[in-house]
């Protein structure tokens, strides 16, 4: 009996280990074309600073790959055992489905300490190096951030369009202000400009010949019709903010970028009295943290409550085959991860004690893996 849980474990574990590392290499690959390419593109990254941010990328999307490698994995070898028979000849001779799950909940197990020191430790102090050293890199030259033919939208409050880009000599250059809601209030069209870095302020400074402006109209801004000329100006200068983009500035830590030493901390100041604060928003800033701390817990625990589903759901699906085993897991796993996203939009409204909510997939998930846990069991 101990061989066949010894070979149950196993096959658990480096099918799991393959799973989350093809999951962890695909959300890497979305993630670098959405967040770095437009600066390998622009040339601010060199290969050992690319490598380097690969690398750091790892513990952020380790933590979202394990539990989905773990459903993937219990539902491709219990899949398979459920197909050769095996589940049915170890049932046969009188062993019961507790008996079976019993590896498996014990890497689960596993994979929850694992994923609580990444989501805690490692992920956090991998987070902020990364948003450090992109910051950083891109800094070092900052007129490479214009990419000619590119629509740049990384400005707090403009768009700038450029046709084309010598040096700091630009062609065609188009330029949009937006209001807070990103609409366009004014834009503008210029045959020629210059671009230059203003290090003091951290920002480049755009100067434009003979531009063409339009404004729109404040009150409704995306009606064309109400478009109007707003003149034209042999000269004109802009200044764009580069932010967090030069590394000059301090990179904004997010709550979720906080180790858990960290968020106990930032939990406990927020408990003092503070009169420069108003209570509701110190009440709402305590509430994120809260919402942060249970929010990784319950990350977690989703290992577990993955494994839950998925044992009874592989002797029940019977199915050996790769690409529907990991349809069915996606497919799983996107509703967890929705059903988090849903209960992430009640997170500025504390009465209805979102951190709590948090658990509510969990609980939905280990219910219904209890559920059919019985029915497996009885049939």
């Amino acid at each position: 009996m101990n061989l066949i849980h010894r070979h149950i474990f196993a096959n658990v574990v480096l099918t799991c280990a393959a799973a989350v590392g093809l999951f962890t290499f695909v959300l890497m690959l979305g993630n670098a074309v959405n967040d770095l390419m437009p600066h390998i593109i622009a040339g601010q990254l060199g290969l050992e600073t690319m490598v380097y941010l690969f690398a750091l990328m790892v513990p952020v999307m380790f933590s979202y790959a394990l539990p989905m490698g773990m459903l993937t994995g219990v539902l491709l070898v219990l899949g398979r055992m459920s197909s050769d028979r095996e589940i049915t000849a170890l049932r046969a001779s009188g062993v019961s489905v507790a008996w079976l799950s019993a590896p498996i909940l014990f890497s689960a197990l596993l994979g929850v300490g694992a994923t609580l020191a990444i989501n805690f430790e490692f992920m956090p102090r991998a987070k902020v190096a990364y948003e450090t050293l992109l910051a950083q890199a891109v800094g070092q030259n900052p007129l490479s951030f214009i990419i000619p033919k590119t629509f740049i939208r990384d400005f707090p409050d403009r768009i700038v369009y450029v046709g084309d880009k010598q040096g700091d000599l630009l062609k065609d250059i188009w330029i949009w202000n937006l209001d807070k809601q990103k609409r366009v209030i004014n834009s503008g069209r210029a045959t020629t400009g210059w671009i230059r870095f203003d290090e003091a302020n951290s920002k480049l400074v755009l100067s434009l010949d003979y531009l063409q402006a339009e404004t729109h109209d404040r009150q409704d801004p995306e009606d064309p019709a109400k478009v109007r000329s707003g003149g034209a100006t042999d000269h004109a200068t802009f200044d764009l903010s580069l932010g967090k983009l030069t590394g000059r500035p301090t990179v904004n830590v997010k709550a979720k970028w906080l180790t858990f030493s960290q968020l106990i901390g930032e939990w406990r100041r927020l408990k003092q009295p503070d009169p420069t604060v108003p209570g509701d928003q110190r009440v709402k800033q305590l509430m994120r943290v809260q919402v942060t701390i249970h929010e990784k817990f319950a990350a977690a625990f989703s290992v577990l409550s993955f494994a839950l589903i998925a044992i009874p759901l592989g002797i029940r699906v019977s199915r050996k085959e790769t690409s529907a085993n990991l349809g069915l897991a996606l497919t799983l796993a996107m509703a967890y991860y929705f059903g988090t996203i849903m209960v992430g939009w009640v997170d500025g409204h504390p009465a209805l004690r979102p951190d709590l909510l948090m658990w509510l997939p969990n609980l939905g998930f280990q219910a219904l893996g209890f559920w059919m846990f019985y029915k497996v069991d009885r049939s």
